[in-house]
């Protein structure tokens, strides 16, 4: 079974008699059903899952409930199963973003306590965005994303203990062991041809045939398209031709998207494809980082969001659609191809799964830097500049934001390749893969007593 590092989170959930109902978002086919059920099973003798995608398409039992007793009367018509109490009978909600109604639900069914509720959707950051009547106070939302590079690590019998090391050398600023800096590496580039979505890591432990591995990514990206259309029958193309440019866009030197390009207009601005372009976020098949012209802490007070990047939510998927099976481009050092779209999607990856909200810094006269995030610890900003290249050292845009003084950058990161650690002032140069311990999801230094 592959690791997850939400499952504690889940477990302490079900071990807990929380007053709230837990709700996993997150895109189709990154594991939140298997990991709810799996976690479910350790606590609960009787665990009533119900497919709400599977109903709408057959009976529909619980199209028209709108009240408790008809949640229930419904519940006995799906499932011979024996009905116990909260204690022992957990009742697993899958897909409810296909009856918004049931949302609203669940703070009645909540509230009589007849038994204990967990719920999950692949669309649910799409409905909870456009519903009103969203229950907020009576349920705790955990964000779901496909396996990161850490639980790609510990797929891959890298180690905790290995990955602590790897974050005392990041804490320190130390150089890693030139051995251990190859093995992750090695493992890096395979994640970036893999990705992290669950059924193409196990196929790819299975086999290592990254052939069935690019099956399993088409078949996936079909579906989103597939979902898109089920969502907005009227703008589905556009959503379909946004999220098929997110790759060609990431190859150009600036690499938002340009909106006259999307239907070949122009003239065309944000305010044209706001709808289909939040789909695509809030639906999590996309990440969306938007820029920032003025990089203070904290970002959000001065994003724009007419200017906006778009990553595919899982590198395998990018790797897939812009080298097809052929793994040379990636797992060749001496490659000629660039290889910054596929690297800067990996670490918008790793960042959203570490919690961190993804800006960028853009400024006409100072240039663009890729990402940039708040530390809360020391209530600046931080800059990343990613480079795939044996060329890190070269970064004017970075270079102009740290010594801007009224930005008030304490420190900025440029990732590669290199294993050798580097301080140069404010600027650190770093191995790629310690994005891993840009992490903003707990305290670091215990309870916040205030």
């Amino acid at each position: 079974m592959l690791y997850r590092k939400v499952q504690p989170l889940i477990e302490d959930y079900f071990s807990k008699d929380i007053d709230k109902v837990l709700v996993v978002t997150g895109a189709r086919q990154i594991g939140k059903s298997y990991i709810i059920r799996y976690c479910a099973s350790k606590y609960f003798p009787h665990v009533i899952e119900i497919n709400l995608i599977r109903d709408a398409e057959g009976h529909k039992i619980f199209e028209n409930v709108r009240t408790t007793e008809d949640f229930y009367l419904a519940l006995s018509a799906f499932s011979s199963a024996p009905l116990g109490n909260k204690h022992d009978t957990l009742i697993f909600l899958d897909e409810i973003q296909v009856y918004p109604h049931l949302l609203t639900m669940l703070k009645f069914l909540r509230e009589e306590g007849r038994f204990r509720y967990v719920a999950s959707g692949s669309l649910l950051g799409v409905t909870l965005r456009k519903s009103s009547s969203v229950p907020l106070g009576s349920i705790d939302i955990l964000k779901m994303y496909p396996l990161d590079f850490e639980e790609f690590l510990l797929a891959n019998d890298f180690g905790s203990l290995a990955i602590n090391a790897l974050r005392e050398n990041f804490l320190n600023m130390e150089s890693v062991a030139e051995g251990i800096h190859s093995k992750v590496m090695a493992l890096y580039k395979r994640y970036l041809l893999v990705g992290g979505l669950p059924e193409a890591v196990n196929i790819f432990l299975k086999t290592r045939d990254l052939n069935q591995v690019r099956s399993i990514q088409h078949t996936i990206l079909d579906l989103y398209k597939v979902d898109a259309a089920k969502y907005d029958t009227e703008n589905s193309l556009k959503i379909s031709k946004i999220y098929s440019l997110i790759p060609s866009v990431m190859e150009n030197k600036k690499k938002r998207v340009v909106y006259k390009d999307i239907e070949h207009i122009k003239g065309k601005r944000y305010s044209d494809y706001e709808e289909e372009i939040e789909y695509l976020i809030s639906s999590g098949i996309a990440l969306g980082v938007n820029a920032i012209s003025n990089p203070k802490f904290p970002l959000g007070e001065s994003e724009q969001k007419n200017l906006v990047k778009l990553y595919f939510n899982d590198p395998g998927l990018l790797t897939g659609v812009l080298y097809h099976n052929n793994p040379i481009p990636v797992l060749n050092t001496d490659s000629s191809i660039n290889l910054g779209s596929v690297y800067e999607c990996a670490v918008a990856c790793q960042l959203a799964a570490n919690d961190n909200t993804l800006y960028y810094y853009d400024n006409r006269s100072r240039g663009e830097v890729d990402f940039l995030y708040d530390d809360f610890e020391t209530l600046s900003v931080v800059p990343i500049e990613v480079k795939s290249g044996k060329d890190y050292k070269r970064h004017v845009a970075i270079s102009r934001m740290v010594s801007t003084e009224e930005y008030g950058v304490k420190c900025a990161y440029i990732l590669s390749n290199s294993n050798q650690v580097e301080i140069h002032g404010k600027i650190r140069y770093v191995p790629v893969y310690f994005s891993l311990f840009f992490d903003n999801r707990f305290s670091k230094n215990g309870p916040v007593l205030i």
